[in-house]
């Protein structure tokens, strides 16, 4: 009995130097000693696991703060930590490595010292981007520029090594390019502000792009990367970068279509609202041309005018189509689920045919076990599953296309 009760105060006394580490990292973007010195401009990450474990959970410490900021520009970089208090050596456990394991994803020579991190702040204020100033934008009454750059830009490599480190804790199972591939393009979006006599530009974002080659003379731009901050998320600016991409990628003749590489849900919001957005200015893409179906026509229109792909063409027309769909009409809505659901279905209609194959050589019992899941009822109840999802995807878009 004393031994279940140690054991339970044991635990008890060392569930409280456990925490979260989303909300342990507090990572800002400063310009000042004041910015460094007050929490009102920190975010935290969306996700640590990465870093700190699949249970995202730090041990060892109370009221632990990880302290990782970048100049707001230059991306100047200072990690260092600090807690209430540490678990006592009396209980014998040792508390997790936490410093050592955000330096393994962060560039060497950053600061440890706030005081000196502080004092080289003026001097990181005069940071100018790199590369070319391809598209500028005024929102609230704020200026913004996009610059793109390849890996040869004098500097860019070293920027990106330190601006890459937000990918880890922002984008579900992120990892670092390999930057000594010249394939590989930049977009990097800032804020450009005029402080006394000196313009000062803080990053909000960016995007990589990478060509790959297609037959026979072109290549095929593929978006790899996108990324916008957290402090400057949710006031359109990811939509106009992928317009300044997109725009980039339609004056070039060698590109052909633009592709991604698997997308965020936020990222495929704004890029089918921009692709939208383009196709109802095309004639393939009337009421009149959507109610009849998806044709070759559509999807020809879309790669000439705003080198969209087959994939993204379809999806475009299936939330234009719904649009124009009138819901009190049960025969056209019913027509429409009809047209998504074909669609839809044919990853199940191809797992059928395999699974008659599969049949052939396999016995009774094997292809039982392995028809498990398999059930046409089954198959209906995850594809009206899959329609229910996207079309609440496509009116989510629909809705910001009538509001603009």
């Amino acid at each position: 009995m004393a031994l279940g009760t140690g054991s339970v105060l044991a635990t008890a006394d060392t569930d409280k130097y456990k925490c979260d580490s989303n909300d342990a990292v507090f990572i800002k973007l400063v310009r000042s000693e004041d910015d460094c010195l007050q929490n009102e401009c920190a975010f935290h990450p969306l996700m640590s696991h990465q870093i700190f474990g699949e249970s995202e959970t730090i041990f060892g410490y109370k009221d632990l703060e990880v302290q990782l900021y970048y100049h707001a520009g230059s991306l100047l970089t200072y990690l260092s930590m600090k807690c209430k208090e540490k678990i006592p050596q009396a209980l014998g456990i040792n508390p997790d490595l936490v410093l050592p394991k955000v330096a393994e994803i962060i560039p060497s020579g950053f600061c440890s010292n706030l005081d000196e991190f502080m004092k080289l702040l003026p001097r990181e204020n005069e940071f100018v981007p790199m590369g070319t100033m391809i598209h500028t934008y005024t929102y609230n009454d704020e200026q913004y520029e996009v610059y793109q750059a390849d890996i040869t830009v004098k500097g860019l490599r070293q920027y990106h090594e330190r601006l890459q480190t937000f990918v880890l804790w922002m984008i579900d199972a992120a990892s670092f390019i390999d930057t000594t591939d010249e394939k590989w393009n930049f977009f990097l979006l800032f804020k450009k502000e005029k402080v006394g006599n000196a313009l000062q530009y803080s990053i909000l974002g960016y995007m990589t792009v990478y060509h790959y080659f297609c037959y026979p003379d072109k290549y095929r731009p593929r978006i790899s990367q996108a990324l916008i901050f957290p402090p400057y998320q949710r006031n359109g600016h990811c939509t106009r970068l992928i317009k300044c991409v997109n725009d980039h990628y339609l004056a070039d003749t060698k590109a052909s279509d633009i592709t991604v590489e698997d997308p965020s849900e936020d990222f495929v919001r704004c890029r089918d609202f921009v692709d939208c957005q383009n196709c109802m200015k095309l004639d393939g893409f009337k009421k009149e041309h959507l109610l009849q179906g998806f044709s070759e026509r559509m999807e020809k229109a879309a790669l000439d005018s705003f080198k969209i792909n087959k994939q993204q063409s379809r999806r475009v027309y299936e939330t234009l189509r719904l649009r124009v769909t009138d819901m009190s009409n049960k025969e056209m809505y019913q027509a429409y689920r009809i047209d998504v659901k074909n669609r839809l279905n044919i990853p199940y209609q191809k797992q059928a045919r395999d699974m008659k194959k599969l049949q052939k050589a396999l016995s009774k019992d094997e292809f039982n076990a392995a028809m498990v899941g398999q059930t046409d009822e089954e198959r209906m109840q995850r594809l009206d599953e899959a329609y229910k999802q996207i079309e609440e995807e496509y009116r989510a878009t629909i809705d910001r296309l009538d509001a603009n």
